[in-house]
């Protein structure tokens, strides 16, 4: 058999594709929502924000990484062999081009397309003389007391530029009071003003009328500089590295750490700069020296540089006809009589396992279980994991509540969560006033794995009851994300869970697990072992299948172990949301391979493993993507779904529908490119189907 990696002529592939390219093919595929007519429009609105916030995190993040590699090294190359310096030339390239699709889409359809159906965002100065007077006096009123413009000079140097912020760079011509000419201003707009502003009934030109702050501060910026002309105005935004560096092996305190950390997260070094398309050469020149940037650093947009700030308006509107139906989410079958407020919850886990599929099915059981934990008299300890878990919690207040009640309450809270790090933070003081134990996991690895333990005496024995999860106990997100759950009270795997606990809180070494892989320790090892005895039953001639569905597919030796089953003869489906390295398709090497990849309505977050296993048909749950980081540097979480009906609930509706379904989902071919669904949708997706089978109470299950 031919190795396709053996070629080095012109038409060498590596066997592995690109990570950052992956990313923004990602996002290419989320802006093709926005640009689906039969998506009701705000929600396209949102989804050209999504990609705004996404490309922040990519530059925050990504960029922010390989330029402190070039900086290491200057011949650097990737994991598929490009070097480092056209891999930044070709993302500048594509990432310009997904800019200028976005703002197109943005002006051109979805702008007139809103104002047609009663929503106007006013951005330019075509405004009535009564909406110009409202403008100005809500600038003299909310605006003009909080500015503060700084006027270059030696006295008045150039300011610290927050991340993200919103500011102004303004050339002037003339002397001011003092006599001073140097021509260039810069005005930051303040945090505390709103960037998205309803304009009132009485001068609206439509039902629902809004104008960016960047708009009012424009039309009204020659009132900072009396006696001055304003000859140019223009909008900047700089985005800086925001990984935050800790050192593991200096850290005395990692909490008192990251809290020194996180002010100087907002003037890490520059990575982008954008700016409005009108802004003059002499000004981006200007601007790039301040921030040591160059010209492929440099973003030219055609509205306003925080478009992500729009995002406020869907929330703004009621208007359903222009938004995705609502939906209420429902409950299994066969729990729906039994889960009741008054029912011993207990009972009913004790007697099986109940498997929760968010957002169809609501996360309110989560909560219940918590609370009727928290006053039991039985209940003598709670146990939880919390990654991410949002500002206001109503979970995080019953576990505050539990600790006041005099339960043994101990909670691993993941102060290194990116960009949730103050939240979590602020969370651990409130659990330590009342009592809680509070740990920060393991120093060097973040504690990613998603778990509830309830202790409790039940006669003369204590009781373990678990709840393991492939998402985050964040009650927002349990509406937005798709994710499995599952409460069991199964001696083995309550076990398990209560043997990572004390390894998470306590020193010792690692001990065998009855069912859970876990991460950093035995994770990848099983992995790799259920690949290879799939492939070797293929090998053997009989019916071998592997499907996997998660986040990000990246792991090189899971890819080349998958390579290695797809020769033998496996059958593999992968689907995979966002980044997949692997290249499927190729002859000789992945023929065996299909990947697709689903971009709906929510964001498609669960981990689902399915091994056929000689006709076992093996299925597990994970909080762990195929990814490096989650194999070695994280404490995650793969545990198997026992019961068997339960296990064919899993392969129904979290593989066999998206393996079906055609309407919504992207192909991928050998060379990485994605094929669009032949009827992109976000209404005729996977999603939509469990949408009606098990929302509101109107699921299938037998």
């Amino acid at each position: 058999m031919t190795d396709p990696s053996a070629s080095t002529g012109p038409e060498y592939q590596p066997r592995i594709l690109n990570r950052e390219l992956g990313t923004l093919a990602f996002n290419e595929r989320v802006l093709a929502l926005a640009e689906d007519p039969l998506v009701p429009l705000l929600e396209r609105l949102r989804y050209v924000c999504i990609v705004s916030s996404n490309l922040d995190e990519f530059f925050e993040i990504r960029i922010a990484g390989l330029k402190q590699e070039l900086l290491h090294d200057a011949r650097a190359r990737t994991p598929d062999d490009i070097a480092l310096v056209e891999l930044m030339q070709s993302i500048s390239t594509r990432s310009r081009a997904l800019v200028a699709r976005q703002y197109a889409l943005f002006n051109r359809t979805l702008v007139p397309e809103l104002e047609s159906a009663g929503v106007a965002m006013i951005q330019g100065l075509h405004w009535t003389e009564a909406q110009e007077a409202w403008a100005h006096s809500y600038f003299e009123s909310d605006v003009l007391p909080v500015l503060t413009p700084i006027g270059l000079d030696p006295a008045h140097p150039f300011p610290r530029v927050l991340n993200k912020s919103l500011n102004f760079i303004v050339e002037l011509e003339g002397a001011d009071a003092f006599g001073r000419d140097s021509g260039i201003a810069i005005v930051q707009a303040p945090r505390v003003l709103p960037r998205v502003i309803r304009m009132p009934a009485e001068v609206a030109r439509v039902a629902d009328n809004f104008i960016t702050l960047g708009a009012i501060l424009r039309r009204f910026m020659q009132q900072l500089f009396p006696g001055m002309t304003v000859i140019g105005c223009h909008e900047f935004r700089v985005t800086r590295n925001s990984d935050l560096f800790v050192d593991d092996e200096e850290v005395k305190n990692l909490r008192t750490a990251l809290e020194g950390e996180l002010f100087e997260r907002h003037f890490g070094d520059a990575v982008r700069l954008e700016v409005t398309a009108g802004c003059t050469e002499r000004m981006v020149g200007f601007l790039m020296q301040q921030f040591g940037l160059k010209p492929l650093d440099v973003y030219r947009v055609d509205g306003p540089v925080n478009l992500v700030r729009l995002n406020q308006i869907p929330d703004l509107i009621d208007r359903p006809e222009l938004k995705f139906a609502p939906f209420r989410p429902g409950l299994p079958k066969d729990i729906r009589r039994l889960w009741k407020p008054d029912a011993n919850l207990f009972e009913v886990i004790a007697g099986r396992d109940v498997l929760l599929h968010h957002p169809y099915q609501t996360f309110q059981p989560v909560l219940d279980f918590l609370r009727a934990a928290s006053v039991d008299p039985a209940v003598v300890a709670i146990k939880q994991t919390i990654y991410r878990t949002g500002s206001e919690s109503a979970l995080m207040e019953t576990l505050i509540q539990a600790a006041r009640n005099g339960k043994e309450v101990t909670v691993v809270v993941e102060l290194k969560a990116r960009f949730d790090e103050e939240t979590n933070i602020n969370w651990a003081s409130r659990l330590e006033e009342v009592g809680a134990h509070v740990v920060y996991g393991v120093v060097g690895y973040k504690t990613h794995a998603k778990m509830l333990l309830v202790v409790r005496r039940e006669g003369a024995h204590l009781r373990r009851y678990a709840h393991l999860s492939t998402g985050n106990y964040h009650i927002r997100t349990a509406r937005l994300y798709t994710d499995f759950g599952l409460f069991t009270a199964n001696p083995a795997l309550c076990e398990d869970v209560n043997e990572l606990f004390k390894q998470l809180t306590g020193l010792g070494r690692a001990s065998d697990m009855n069912h859970l892989w876990q991460a950093p320790f035995t994770l990848h090892a099983r992995v790799m072992e259920a690949i290879a005895a799939e492939a070797a039953i293929a090998a053997a001639g009989r019916p071998a299948h592997i499907i996997a569905r998660m986040n990000a597919l990246l792991e090189p030796q899971v890819i080349e172990a998958l390579y290695a089953a797809s020769q033998a003869g496996v059958r593999i489906d992968l689907i995979v949301r966002g980044v997949c390295a692997l290249r499927p398709q190729v002859p000789g090497l992945s023929d065996n391979i299909r990947v697709r990849s689903v971009i709906g309505r929510f964001l498609e977050h669960s981990r689902v493993f399915y091994f056929h296993a000689d006709g076992r048909e093996d299925v597990y749950l994970s909080s762990a993507d195929w990814m490096y980081r989650n194999f070695f540097r994280r404490i995650e979480t793969c545990f198997p779904v026992l019961d068997r009906k339960l296990r064919e609930r899993v392969m129904r509706e979290g593989l066999r529908l998206y393996l079906k379904d055609s309407s919504a989902t992207w192909i991928m071919n050998a060379a990485g490119e994605y094929a669009p669904p032949p009827r992109a949708s976000a209404v005729r997706s996977p999603q939509a189907e469990l949408l009606r089978l098990l929302a509101a109470g109107t699921d299938d299950e037998s």
